[in-house]
């Protein structure tokens, strides 16, 4: 159903006691879009959206957005849609709501510099919102075997359709059915963090460093789930100067640290975007939809090898970056300086700006036990302990008891010593020996 920009001004005026509309512009509707809109302004010059939905999961998805706005508008450092009324439609509701101010982005032509920090900050305040609050407005959540679990089961679907090469089917199929690259932590995410729904303005309309982030709009898809959903977009038009400067500020703001596999699993969820576009559209019948989507995947088809060639290149520039990078740090700083401050070591904050592919692989114990002195003197503390190589990112190996009937445990690598090494905090405190009230003649002491 297609409804004239003059029905949503009068769906808005029903709506919001007070809103006389003046003037009222409709917003050019495509195929399939589950929402007709219309920007109203009113007699004493305010302008509204008013936001119809298309279909009754649309009209679904509009009472949800109503509650979490209530919930979250106060949080954000950035602006999002406060819905301040509602009118019956058959579809479910329509929501009428102040207009954000701000200009859609471009990600393409997004430059590294403040306006490119903003975009990585903006996202990391969003990823750090608590779970509850998502969770108390009725938002989806998934953990990451549900979240990987849920795609394998978009591909099952589509392959059966028809329309999705096979090259692509076994190119995803192996990349989902590869857990290690999913095991991250959930965030709350906004699901559809495209240009055209973060809106920005700019103290100097000719220079893009001087815009800030004011508001995000479209929040229908907002869940728990995998943070680099919301890179999808980013990951594939930006230029990779753009992405490392996004990264570094989304890595500094977020209250826990990134996982190195965000990138890799961002650029899937944008390869796979059609996908979903095309079962959404055979749903609803769209079979333009349908047909248009199947030609785009079979472009995808066509390119997707040298994308990774490009990925490739762009991932060893990036490490090469970064190491470049410690290494001026390093001579900043002269190690013989006895004013040289020791590094800070705080679990609770990001770590390195951003990390890189390779840099949290597991070492092996057996390199660590072979180089092990036994009459080297233990060290503690100060800047003469020595930490070995990579124990930052070691990983737990299985430790098997000599027992065939024991039960074999795991342990973390770094706390595992050889044979005949006391433990480090050994005479710390002693045991003292404790009769049990059981004994003849023990008193009981409260």
């Amino acid at each position: 159903m297609t409804r004239s920009p003059l029905f949503l001004a009068a769906l808005a005026s029903s709506a919001v006691p007070g809103l006389d509309p003046v003037t009222v512009e409709g917003v050019p509707a495509r195929p399939g879009d589950l929402f007709e809109i219309a920007y109203v302004q009113d007699s004493q010059d305010r302008r509204w959206v008013v936001k119809c939905p298309a279909t009754p999961a649309a009209g679904a998805m509009l009472d949800d957005i109503a509650a979490l706005s209530g919930l979250l508008g106060r949080r954000l450092d950035v602006a999002m849609p406060m819905v301040r009324g509602s009118a019956p439609v058959p579809e479910g509701r329509a929501a009428v709501y102040l207009r954000v101010p701000g200009r859609p982005l471009d990600f393409a032509g997004l430059q590294p510099g403040q306006l490119a920090a903003e975009v990585g900050r903006t996202l990391a305040h969003i990823h750090n919102v608590e779970h509850l609050l998502f969770e108390e407005a009725g938002r989806p959540t998934y953990d990451a075997e549900a979240h990987r679990r849920r795609q394998l089961s978009e591909l099952d679907r589509a392959a059966a359709t028809g329309h999705v090469p096979t090259g692509l089917l076994t190119r995803w199929e192996h990349t989902l059915e590869d857990v290690s690259l999913w095991r991250f932590a959930p965030s709350t995410i906004h699901g559809t963090f495209t240009g055209q729904n973060v809106l920005a303005s700019f103290d100097d309309e000719d220079d893009s460093a001087s815009g800030r982030v004011r508001g995000v709009l479209a929040w229908e898809e907002s869940r728990i789930g995998d943070p680099a959903d919301d890179f999808a977009e980013l990951s594939s038009v930006t230029p990779p100067e753009t992405l490392d400067a996004i990264l570094e500020a989304y890595a500094q703001s977020r209250v826990e640290r990134p996982d190195v596999h965000l990138v890799r699993r961002a650029r899937l969820a944008a390869e796979m975007t059609p996908l979903r576009t095309l079962l959404h559209a055979l749903a609803s019948g769209r079979l333009e939809v349908v047909e248009r989507t199947a030609d785009e995947l079979r472009t995808l088809d066509a390119r997707v090898e040298g994308d990774d060639r490009r990925h490739a290149e762009e991932d060893a520039e990036r490490s090469e970056r970064t190491r470049a990078a410690r290494e001026r740090a390093d001579l900043v700083l002269d190690p013989d300086d006895p004013e040289r401050p020791e590094p800070a070591w705080d679990a609770t904050q990001p770590h390195t700006p951003f990390p890189m592919l390779g840099e949290t692989q597991a070492i092996s114990t057996t390199t660590l036990l072979d180089d092990y002195d036994p009459a080297a003197p233990l060290r503690h503390g100060g800047s003469d302990t020595e930490q070995p190589p990579g124990a930052e990112q070691s990983q737990p190996v299985p430790l098997v008891a000599p027992d065939a009937d024991a039960t074999a445990f795991e342990i973390d690598e770094v706390e595992a010593l050889p044979d005949g090494v006391l433990d480090l905090h050994e005479g710390a405190s002693d045991f003292v020996p404790v009769t049990t009230s059981d004994q003849p003649g023990h008193d009981r002491h409260p």
